[in-house]
């Protein structure tokens, strides 16, 4: 299809009198309304590019729609989709910008808003790196990597940056979870390592994200299979601990301590246990990730997620009172916060963090002061750096700090079940669930799940809703 007869058949498809109102004004529209309407004309493009790709396929004594495109045929409308975003995002881009040049001239605009929005998306494209060297079987098999990141910066489009993400995402072919906010950006991916290469290579060429470096990337053993599926969203903070992050900054936080300061200061206080007692190493993860594993002496605060940390800081400041506090976590970025939080108490003589958490520690000191497991919120649920198990079976008291669901289909708690308790049919997180596993089997024969306390949630707070 010829470009131009193309753009005038988008033209055609635009529903241009729902912009009346902003864009069809004698003055200049607002940078916004601009956006707004680049964002409608290139899903139209897009809609229209993918419909120009229809045909009609015989098929014995039927006929079937079908899309052929590149010298393929696609039966499934998501398959053509995902061809066209991977390998026509370029055609896509210039398509959509001639038409939004049109547009905008027919409603007199001035020519810098075109080149603002035209300037924005080039940029867009320009973060998604070049892939034409690289095989498919190099972005889909081999290796596998996971990597764990944060970013405290402003980001003053977050909803770009979002869009960004999930199409670099997309054509790396990664999977994970990744939350994006006007203080930052918070992730962890996973695919090989040709492909989280790339990505990371992209996130440092970023004009947003110039003060990231290499080091703050942490690598792990896994992939795309870690995560069910990729999932990308704008957040009010990049870490839910609940609170404001106009009020209560990362700009407040503690002094952060390399993992060899870090690793002098915890043995200092191991070894000088009744001279240090000023001293506070304060674990601010959640229960069930300091049960698996955590560092010598620690105090490990029983709540069962970020959002009650703040809650638990003020119902224990006399804890911290006139200490000087060590704070450490996964990777770095609960503590951002969470000092910060703590300080803003002003009750502590200093407030010291260990900078790209017990992730980075481990890699210089995998047999330190940390015994156990390091958590990790994919489907590995934990990875080792050294053979200390710290945890025990819920039901025969054995080591064991391998977690898996809890067997019955209403409640999401984790379990450490033994291999030979599980074997014996205790799969579930407490006795209160493994008697009412057996009754809803029963109850409820299509497996749909019910929402209901047990032992082990009925006594913890419940979890607010996170603020998108």
């Amino acid at each position: 299809m010829a470009c131009d007869s193309f753009r005038e058949s988008v033209l055609v498809h635009l529903d241009v009198e729902c912009f009346a109102p902003e864009v069809l004004k004698d003055h200049k529209p607002d940078f916004s309304t601009t956006r707004k309407l680049y964002s409608y004309i290139k899903k139209r493009t897009f809609a229209t590019f993918v419909a120009s790709k229809k045909v009609t396929a015989s098929c014995e004594n039927t006929s079937a729609l079908i899309w052929r495109c590149c010298g393929k045929s696609f039966e499934e409308s998501s398959a053509i989709h995902k061809h066209v975003a991977n390998d026509h995002a370029s055609e896509i881009y210039r398509l959509t910008t001639e038409t939004l040049d049109m547009m905008l001239h027919q409603t007199g605009s001035d020519v810098s808003v075109q080149e603002s929005v035209r300037d924005e998306t080039t940029d867009v494209s320009s973060w998604i790196p070049d892939t034409s060297n690289v095989s498919d079987d190099d972005l889909n098999k081999g290796p596998g990597e996971v990597l764990l990141y944060y970013c405290y910066c402003e980001v003053k489009d977050p909803k770009l940056i979002c869009q960004w993400q999930k199409e670099l995402c997309s054509k790396l072919h990664l999977t994970g979870k990744i939350r994006v906010a006007t203080e930052g950006i918070n992730g962890t991916i996973g695919g090989t390592k040709t492909a989280t290469d790339l990505y990371a290579k992209a996130m440092l060429s970023h004009p947003t994200f110039t003060i990231m470096q290499a080091q703050d990337f942490k690598k792990s053993e896994g992939g795309a299979e870690c995560f069910s599926d990729l999932r990308v969203g704008v957040y009010k903070e990049i870490v839910p601990m609940g609170v404001n992050p106009d009020i209560i900054s990362y700009r407040l936080a503690g002094t952060h301590l390399e993992p060899e300061q870090f690793h002098m200061e915890v043995k200092a206080l191991l070894e000088n246990k009744s001279s240090c007692s000023d001293t506070v190493l304060l674990d601010c993860r959640n229960f069930y990730e300091s049960k698996i594993g955590q560092f010598s002496h620690c105090l490990a605060p029983d709540i069962r997620k970020f959002s009650y940390f703040p809650d638990y800081v003020d119902e224990n400041l006399d804890l911290f009172r006139d200490k000087k506090v060590l704070m450490y976590c996964t990777g770095g970025i609960r503590c951002e916060r969470g000092s910060a939080y703590l300080r803003s108490k002003n009750v502590c003589k200093e407030v010291y963090q260990l900078k790209g958490g017990i992730h980075k520690y481990l890699e210089q000191f995998p047999d330190g002061f940390y015994h156990g497991k390091l958590f990790v919120f994919d489907e590995r649920y934990a990875i080792a750096f050294n053979q200390d198990v710290i945890s025990e079976c819920r039901y025969c008291g054995c080591p064991w700090d391998q977690y898996q669901l809890c067997s019955t289909v209403f409640c999401c708690q984790l379990v450490l079940s033994c291999t030979t308790c599980r074997a014996s049919g205790l799969t579930a997180c407490c006795p209160v669930c493994q008697a009412k596993e057996q009754k809803h089997s029963i109850d409820f024969p299509d497996g749909s799940p019910q929402k209901e306390e047990c032992e082990c949630t009925i006594t913890r707070p419940r979890i607010p809703k996170d603020t998108l």
